[in-house]
């Protein structure tokens, strides 16, 4: 099956119709995801920035948290590569 231009004008209408979707949310971004929100559907928040609100303390433990899981995935790896034959 070769490519013709029904395939050509389809993938043009296609590209069209998502870049007038993308630009009438993003015109419409706050009323969009506050229905959705409405619908039960966790947005984030758009330019919300945890790291402002996040105290040093938090910020700490979050650090430790991620630290933590760091050394047990480098552990699991380690233990695979010795259970490998080879």
């Amino acid at each position: 099956m070769s490519i013709n231009t029904d395939h050509v004008t389809g993938f043009v209408v296609g590209l069209g119709a998502s870049a007038l979707g993308f630009y009438l949310y993003k015109q419409n971004q706050q009323r969009v995801d506050e229905w959705l929100r409405q619908q039960g559907i966790n947005v984030p928040q758009a330019g919300a920035k945890v790291d402002t609100a996040t105290s040093l303390e938090e910020l700490t433990r979050e650090k430790e948290r991620l630290e933590d899981l760091i050394a047990e995935r480098e552990m699991q790896a380690k233990e695979q590569t010795a259970a490998e034959p080879g």
